[in-house]
């Protein structure tokens, strides 16, 4: 069955407006990646101190040693 100008045109402006709209989902993706861009070094700075912190704590239960950092002891356990 062969497809009439018709057909194509509604065809075309159907793509156009899914295009349109794929645009519109990139922008606001990239909007956000932008913004998270900007904050690395705070959410950077968290997850250290995140990380830091569970490491002391799983060190504390690891029978009667002390936990420390380096030389320097945080929690006397003995």
């Amino acid at each position: 069955m062969a497809r009439t100008i018709d057909d194509i045109r509604r065809e075309i402006e159907r793509e156009r407006e899914e295009l349109v709209s794929a645009v519109g989902d990139l922008r606001r993706a990239v909007g956000v990646a932008s913004r998270l861009r900007r904050k690395l070094p705070a959410l950077a700075a968290g997850g250290a101190a995140t990380g830091f912190a569970l490491r002391a704590v799983a060190r504390r239960g690891r029978g009667s040693t002390k936990t420390r950092t380096g030389r320097f002891r945080l929690v006397n356990r003995g």
